[in-house]
């Protein structure tokens, strides 16, 4: 694709401004906004792998403070955020785990002026949705307690892309119906749909939806998926890529549809493109997503695709 048809492409579409690159021995804070942090272990080897890459990796003073299911306080986890906002020497903010919570930081909540990169997928959705509607894009990717477990090809993608390096397309499995460009917003769908009519919810009018899950069993799947149907939220959607939808097997001795089979039949008749098992999501492969950029998803060959420029 020449520079000119992507340059007028960019212009139908709000593309979200990238942070600058990182590099060693850049400044990165941890920040833990959502659920208490137990995989105590996990959370050590993820920030070691980013210290081996040169990287300086700062904790949060309240790191492993607990408040029932939250990582703390509302206050103390939003003093994390903010602190990691304000700061000038920190280029980039890494999300210790998802869970619950993120959203409850949000409420009242506005973006100090700052342009540095948030890493995180999960409840960390709140997060990345709300960044985008000031224009800044994110990185929906492997969280400190899950990237130890990320193949090399993975971490490297996630590596490149916030280094400033250009990331290749991501196989799937296509449904049929051509191919489109539009901006990536990436989502757990669960999370996703309870912002659906919120003040977090950005516009999804020329928007392709990447979309994972995970414990969800298919008829949760099927209630939210027609909650975005009837809600009109689906109007806008150029596209679909679908991730992984992991333990999300119907009950035991329970009649049901497979979660395969619910996605088919409230996906499918939207006559737009769609690709599935892309590989992103939990309890497998994450790869890195960009939040906010220009994409092109084609259902024919079944890829997702960066489109430079």
């Amino acid at each position: 694709m020449n520079q000119l048809s992507v340059q007028q492409m960019r212009a139908g579409f709000s593309v979200c401004q990238l942070p600058p690159p990182l590099k060693p021995p850049d400044v990165l804070r941890v920040i833990v906004p959502s659920g208490t942090l137990r995989e105590v272990d996990a959370f050590h080897q993820g920030i070691e792998i980013w210290r081996s890459r040169g990287y300086h990796v700062q904790l949060p003073q309240n790191w492993n403070a607990r408040e029932g299911y939250l990582a703390g306080t509302d206050s103390q986890r939003r003093q994390q955020l903010l602190e990691a906002c304000l700061d000038p020497q920190c280029r980039g903010i890494l999300c210790a785990r998802g869970g619950y919570g993120s959203a409850r930081l949000l409420e009242d909540w506005t973006w100090p002026e700052h342009l540095k990169w948030l890493i995180g997928f999960s409840d960390i959705t709140a997060l990345l949705w709300s960044l985008s509607q000031i224009g800044i894009s994110g990185v929906h990717g492997p969280l400190l307690t899950t990237i130890a477990g990320e193949p090399e090809w993975s971490l490297n993608r996630l590596f490149d892309w916030v280094e400033g390096r250009p990331i290749a397309p991501l196989k799937g499995v296509g449904w049929g119906g051509g191919k489109v460009s539009g901006v990536l917003l990436p989502a757990n769908l669960t999370v996703a749909t309870h912002l659906l009519g919120t003040p977090l919810q950005p516009s999804l009018s020329g928007v392709i939806l990447a979309l994972e899950d995970v414990t969800e069993a298919p008829y949760r799947i099927d209630r939210m998926l027609t909650q975005w149907r009837m809600s009109g939220a689906m109007a806008g959607v150029k596209g679909i890529a679908l991730g992984r939808f992991s333990r999300c097997a119907p009950p035991k001795d329970v009649p049901s549809w497979s979660v395969e089979e619910v996605l088919r039949d409230r996906i499918w008749d939207l006559g737009i493109p769609v690709v599935s098992e892309l590989p992103f999501g939990h309890d497998g492969v994450n790869a890195a997503l960009p939040v906010g950029q220009l994409v092109e998803l084609d259902a024919e060959v079944g890829t997702l695709s960066w489109v430079e420029g």
